[in-house]
């Protein structure tokens, strides 16, 4: 399914929040930004960099800021979008059609887009890597077979620690046998367990 018709669902299906998303969607427009539709929400870009993105739940609807830690929220309504995963994004929440301020939402857009022609980006300072910890059951696997080994060794530290944790966290001895045989073939055309949903 094409971005377009992936942006249209996503507006026209029915919804609790059918309405409101759709209103949000018109105020983004007006702002001038690009629409186009990732991560499988709406978002909206100046100069191919993320400013908002519109999203809706079972409970509730609204619009994140890529860079929202950078806003003044006079109104002061922006949550942390993932208290101890996003850094940047906030979140601004809604529940009813009333409770949308077009003028103030309007505000809030003209100011993210005006920090990413700022430049403004928050810095994230990247954690030591640790070292991983090979389970036996991969461990014996890499030792026996030079092309595994090799291949192994080829993947991104982050691809490796990714096999590691996927075999170290199942609880049964068969289950971490049967996890080791389906990660083999991966491994060896050095795609990595969630390179599917990495886009």
């Amino acid at each position: 399914m094409e971005k377009q018709e992936k942006l249209e669902e996503f507006y026209t299906t029915a919804h609790r929040f059918k309405n409101e998303v759709t209103v949000l969607r018109t105020l983004a427009l007006a702002c001038g930004i690009t629409e186009t539709y990732k991560w499988n929400f709406p978002t909206y870009m100046v100069d191919n960099k993320n400013i908002i993105a519109i999203n809706k739940f079972k409970n509730h609807f609204g619009i994140w800021f890529f860079n929202g830690v950078f806003l003044s929220d006079p109104k002061k309504v922006l949550e942390n979008a993932q208290d101890g995963k996003t850094m940047a994004m906030r979140h601004w929440k809604f529940t009813t059609l009333e409770g949308i301020d077009k003028k103030d939402i309007t505000s809030y857009i003209d100011e993210a887009i005006e920090n990413q022609k700022k430049g403004l980006q928050l810095k994230v300072e990247k954690k030591p890597k640790t070292k991983i910890v090979i389970p036996s059951q991969l461990y014996i696997t890499l030792e026996n077979n030079d092309d595994i080994k090799a291949a192994f060794e080829k993947l991104t530290y982050s691809k490796q620690k990714d096999f590691a944790e996927y075999i170290a966290s199942a609880k049964q001895e068969k289950t971490k046998l049967s996890r080791l045989e389906k990660i083999v073939p991966l491994i060896l055309v050095g795609r990595g367990i969630h390179d599917i949903y990495r886009k």
